[in-house]
């Protein structure tokens, strides 16, 4: 469903836009996502609504098919959020060392505490790191939108599986600009 409405306590949750990640082969250009990412993060602090910068730091215990790159070490700077965000003092980070930004953090009681009841999701990439977030977002009852054109993925398959099936599932979607006309 195209987005239709915010909440007036909505926060802005931004998914592992940071430099470990910012060289991967994304579908759409890396840059722009930031672009739209950094704009929604500006006009959320512009009218005091929470923002909340997520980072991936590992990955979680057990096999994979696809071998074990989040448990060995990282270089250094991998989890350093990119500067075009523009990290505030006011912003919440987050570590998380699994797909979502919610498990085993304390983003669900920091969201409730402020009475956050609408989230708006961004980042990289689509079908992890932001659907398992926004999956978990509506899991805690919250409304959840994401921005179409402030998320990437690796695999356009993947991707647009997730903006055409998943994400109408879970709440609404729209772009950046008609996000900011409601904000």
């Amino acid at each position: 469903m195209t987005v239709t409405t915010l909440d007036p306590t909505t926060a802005l949750i931004v998914v592992d836009l940071q430099a470990g990640l910012a060289a991967l082969p994304t579908v759409h250009p890396f840059e722009s996502v930031v672009a739209n990412a950094a704009r929604l993060a500006d006009a959320f602090r512009a009218r005091k609504l929470p923002v909340v910068l997520v980072n991936v730091a590992g990955g979680a215990p057990g096999r994979t098919e696809q071998g074990v790159a989040g448990r060995s070490a990282l270089p250094d700077n991998w989890t350093d959020l990119l500067p075009e965000l523009d990290q505030q003092p006011g912003d919440k980070t987050v570590t998380k060392y699994t797909w979502g930004a919610f498990q085993n953090t304390d983003l669900a009681g920091y969201l409730d505490a402020l009475g956050v009841t609408q989230v708006v999701v961004v980042g990289v990439a689509t079908s992890i790191g932001v659907e398992s977030t926004a999956r978990q977002a509506h899991e805690h009852g919250l409304n959840v939108t994401v921005a179409t054109d402030a998320v990437t993925d690796l695999n356009p398959a993947t991707h647009d599986n997730s903006v055409a099936h998943i994400f109408p599932r879970l709440g609404e979607t729209g772009t950046t600009d008609e996000i900011l006309v409601l904000l």
